[in-house]
C-alpha cells in the first residue's frame, strides 16, 4: 500500500504530512514509556523484521498480490507508541534507499501504514483481550483479529485521502469497493504472519511482548505427587510465566530470520502487483505518477544497481535493508531510552 508520488495532490500531501508529523513527535514521548531494558533492543529487530518481511509479497487473487503492513505486529510486540516509530522508520528506509512509496507522499504513507494500522488494531486487540480468557492463547487470537482488520482499514483511509486530493477523477465508490475488497484478502495474510509471530515470541518470551504484559500463570504446589492451583483467599497468587530464551538469543534469532527472509526467501516472493498498484492500475488513479526523487539510488527497486545476476542482486538489497533499517532503528529507540533515563534521575539543586 505504498503510495508514490503523483497520486495524492499537494495540499493533501502537506496537511498528511503534518499529520504524520505530530504522531511521530507524540509517539517519541509516548515511547518513552513503553521502551525499557527488555524492550528497547527489541523495538530496533522489530523494525528490521518487518522491513524483511515486507518484502514477501504472497499472491491473494487474479494477479495480484499482497504484503504485511506490520502496524498490527509492532503495536502488540512492541508498544503502539513505539509501533508507529517502527513503521515509519521501514516507510522512511524504503523510500529514500529503494524509491518505494513516494516522498511526498511519504506523510501519506505514514499516516495510512503506521498510525492508521497501529492505531486500529492495538484498540481492537486491547479490547479483545479484556474479553477473552486471559491465556496465551488469546493473545494470539486477539493478534489475528486486530492485523486481519487493520489492512482494510488502511485501505478505507487511503480511500479517504484520495477522496479529498486525489489527482484524477475517478468514482470514489468503485475505488472504495476495489481497495477494501482486495485489502480484505491481504488481511488474512497480514492476520496469519502477525498471530505466528507473536505466538512465537510469548512460547519463548512473553514477558517481552508488551501486549501480554500481565499475563500470568496460577502458582503451583504439589500435593501428593499432583500439581494443583495453589489457595489464593482474596485473589488469586500470580508469578510471571518463565521466560526459555535469553534476551540476546532471541535477537540474533530474529535477526538471522529477517536477513534469511530478505536476503534469500525474497527472490521467491510473487511478482505480481499489490493491492494498491493493481487498483490503481484498473481503476486509473496511477495516471499521474510522478517521477521518484530517488529512483536512482543503487538500490532503487530492491536491487544493486550494476549486478547482473537478480538473485544475488536482490538478496544483496535485502540484507542492506535490513541492516540500515535495524541501525536505524536501533538508534532511534537507543536515543529514546537515553531520554527516558536522563528524565527520570535525579536533578541536582546544588542545595
Amino acid at each position: 500500500m505504498h503510495v508514490p508520488d503523483g497520486f495524492i495532490d499537494a495540499p493533501t500531501s502537506a496537511a498528511a504530512g503534518a499529520v504524520a508529523a505530530t504522531a511521530v513527535a507524540v509517539s517519541l514521548r509516548g515511547a518513552r514509556r513503553e521502551l525499557d531494558e527488555r524492550t528497547a533492543p527489541l523495538a530496533g529487530l522489530v523494525a528490521a523484521f518487518i522491513f524483511a518481511v515486507q518484502m514477501l509479497n504472497f499472491p491473494v487473487a487474479a494477479g495480484t498480490s499482497g504484503h504485511l503492513l506490520g502496524g498490527a505486529l509492532a503495536a502488540i510486540l512492541v508498544g503502539p507508541f513505539t509501533g508507529v516509530l517502527c513503521v515509519s522508520v521501514v516507510l522512511l528506509m524504503q523510500g529514500i534507499l529503494f524509491a518505494d512509496g513516494g516522498l511526498t507522499a511519504l506523510g501519506v504513507n505514514i499516516t495510512d501504514m503506521a498510525i492508521v494500522t497501529t492505531v486500529v488494531a492495538y484498540a481492537l486487540f486491547r479490547f479483545l483481550v479484556k474479553v477473552l480468557p486471559r491465556r496465551r492463547r488469546s493473545v494470539t487470537v486477539a493478534s489475528f483479529v486486530a492485523a486481519l482488520v487493520s489492512v482494510p482499514a488502511a485501505a478505507v483511509a487511503f480511500t479517504c485521502v484520495y477522496a479529498v486530493g486525489g489527482t484524477t477523477d475517478v468514482s470514489i465508490g468503485k475505488v472504495a469497493t476495489a481497495m477494501v475488497g482486495v485489502h480484505v484478502l491481504i488481511g488474512v495474510g497480514e492476520a496469519a504472519i502477525t498471530a505466528l509471530t507473536v505466538g512465537a515470541v510469548i512460547a519463548v518470551r512473553p514477558d517481552l511482548v508488551y501486549g501480554a504484559r500481565g499475563l500470568q500463570q496460577r502458582l503451583k504446589l504439589r500435593v501428593n505427587g499432583v500439581l494443583v492451583d495453589a489457595p489464593a483467599p482474596g485473589g488469586a497468587r500470580t508469578a510471571p510465566v518463565a521466560a526459555r530464551t535469553s534476551r540476546r538469543t532471541l535477537w540474533i534469532t530474529g535477526l538471522t530470520t529477517s536477513l534469511v527472509l530478505a536476503g534469500f526467501v525474497s527472490f521467491y516472493a510473487s511478482s505480481s502487483p499489490d493491492g494498491l498498484e493493481k487498483v490503481a492500475h484498473d481503476k486509473g488513479i496511477d495516471q499521474k505518477t510522478g517521477r521518484h526523487a530517488t529512483e536512482d539510488s543503487p538500490l532503487a527497486g530492491y536491487g544493486v544497481k550494476d549486478i547482473a545476476d537478480a538473485r544475488l542482486s536482490g538478496g544483496l538489497a535485502g540484507v542492506i535493508g535490513v541492516g540500515a533499517t535495524v541501525v536505524a532503528g536501533s538508534t532511534v529507540f537507543w536515543v529514546v531510552r537515553r531520554r527516558r533515563v536522563d528524565d527520570a534521575s535525579p536533578v541536582s539543586t546544588g542545595v
